[in-house]
């Protein structure tokens, strides 16, 4: 039986929720407190999540092997804001007690393993459709493609659709799921007008070699 409740986890009451799921493919979402994992505690953390109407799913202090569970995964949370949280038979919202500027998975990873037991008893699997996240600043301006998103799988908060948040930063998403974790390529950018121009003149002696014109 797949547990809503993540076992021996601690728990912060919040009385708002991000209502019922609307089914598809599971996914699990990435983000940071913005607090210093040696200062803040995940349960302090939850409880100004909670009360700023942004709560997660679970928080997770990595340095100290602390798991906060604020809502049943059979429920949405709310920290992804908008109705894009809905969207899955799970989207399960994980904030990390850290920054996006010092990636989580550069320190300790304590109790990772309890964690991602529930993740993937709950059908969430350890791919990153949208590639690894990227670091601050380029996270700012990512790729949100509903494409990569609506194949469900490990998505950090800066490549959810609408999020324009750069959480959870540059991290290293084979320490995160596994070393046997593939992420998918970042996409190539996109060449402009005038390099694509130059590229076709480059080609073209070969295109006419290739006919016998010269």
């Amino acid at each position: 039986m797949v547990e809503a409740w993540i076992p021996g986890a601690g728990r912060v009451h919040t009385g708002a929720d991000g209502g019922a799921l609307k089914g598809g493919a599971p996914r699990a979402v990435w983000s940071t407190s913005e607090n210093d994992p040696d200062t803040v505690s995940a349960r302090s953390a939850a409880q100004v999540l909670a009360a700023s109407g942004a709560a997660a799913h679970v928080v997770w202090n990595p340095v100290r092997g602390e798991l906060v569970q604020l809502l049943p995964a059979t429920r949405a949370a709310l920290l992804l804001g908008g109705d894009v949280g809905r969207e899955g038979r799970a989207c399960l919202q994980i904030a990390v007690v850290g920054t996006a500027r010092t990636p989580f998975t550069h320190g300790p990873l304590l109790a990772l393993d309890r964690l991602l037991a529930w993740l993937d008893a709950w059908g969430v699997h350890r791919r990153w459709p949208a590639g690894p996240p990227l670091a601050v600043p380029a996270a700012y301006e990512p790729a949100h493609g509903r494409r990569t998103w609506a194949s469900g799988g490990h998505f950090g908060h800066s490549q959810v659709p609408g999020a324009g948040r750069p959480s959870p930063g540059g991290i290293d998403v084979r320490k995160l799921t596994g070393p046997d974790t593939f992420p998918a390529e970042l996409p190539r950018p996109r060449l402009s007008t005038e390099q694509l121009g130059v590229l076709t003149a480059r080609r073209a002696p070969r295109r006419l070699e290739a006919a016998g014109g010269v």
